[in-house]
């Protein structure tokens, strides 16, 4: 569809959801950002995979990207509690393909620096991540951590600063933080961080197709009636 098929499917669709739920759809949207972005590389708890889609939904993230090499993903919808309707997840699950790699290209050429999630390796903290470029975190497995390939190929490594006897926080834990973080930090730069009209008005389709009941008989109704 064009542009303008967009808008009349979505003038369309919306008569069937409520004024209060678009409003709510606008407000939201005033706050979402693809200037950060999380990488989810092989993540086989389904209950981390989930919370940390809840994390970006909860700090405006629109965009998740999630790599499967080994491990199928999973969302438990106890855990996103709808939170994964309300996001744009981009699957990188070829057969027999370096996922992490086909993911890695798509990021540089959208214009991030990669960074890596890890304990191991002296970079830069969460706090002092340069904003000036837009950036995706990669997280890791539990266990397992990132692969080779992923700690080879990220532009830089990042951390939180720890102050036990654990090395690291569990994955879910380390994506709330690191994302509350950066979020914080972008509101109160000058960075323009915002979606364009362009993206706004794709998503309110999305989101209002998600929101309507039996939206894909409506619309075929819409199709074969208003070409």
């Amino acid at each position: 569809m064009n542009k303008e098929q967009d808008q009349k499917l979505y003038r369309f669709l919306s008569e069937y959801v409520s004024d209060h739920k678009k409003q709510l759809f606008e407000e939201v949207l005033q706050q979402r950002t693809r200037y950060i972005t999380a990488v989810l590389e092989d993540i086989y708890q389904p209950q981390n995979a989930s919370a940390v889609m809840r994390s970006c939904d909860g700090t405006g993230i629109q965009d998740i990207h999630v790599i499967e090499n080994y491990n199928e993903f999973t969302v438990s919808e106890s855990v996103t509690v709808g939170a994964d309707k309300w996001l744009t997840v981009h699957n990188y699950n070829a057969p027999g393909s370096t996922n992490t790699e086909a993911c890695f290209k798509a990021l540089k050429k959208r214009g991030y620096t990669i960074y890596a999630t890890t304990p191991h390796e002296d970079d830069v903290t969460i706090d002092q991540l340069p904003l000036d470029e837009p950036v995706a975190l990669v997280f890791g497995a539990e266990l397992k951590g990132l692969s080779d390939y992923a700690l080879q190929h990220a532009d830089r490594f990042v951390r939180i600063p720890m102050y036990g006897f654990s090395e690291s926080f569990n994955i879910s834990v380390s994506a709330a933080i690191c994302l509350y973080e950066l979020r914080k930090r972008l509101e109160e730069s000058d960075i323009k961080w915002e979606l364009s009209e362009d993206e706004r008005q794709q998503l309110r389709l999305e989101w209002t197709r998600a929101s309507v009941r039996e939206s894909e008989r409506l619309e075929r109704y819409f199709f074969d009636n208003y070409p």
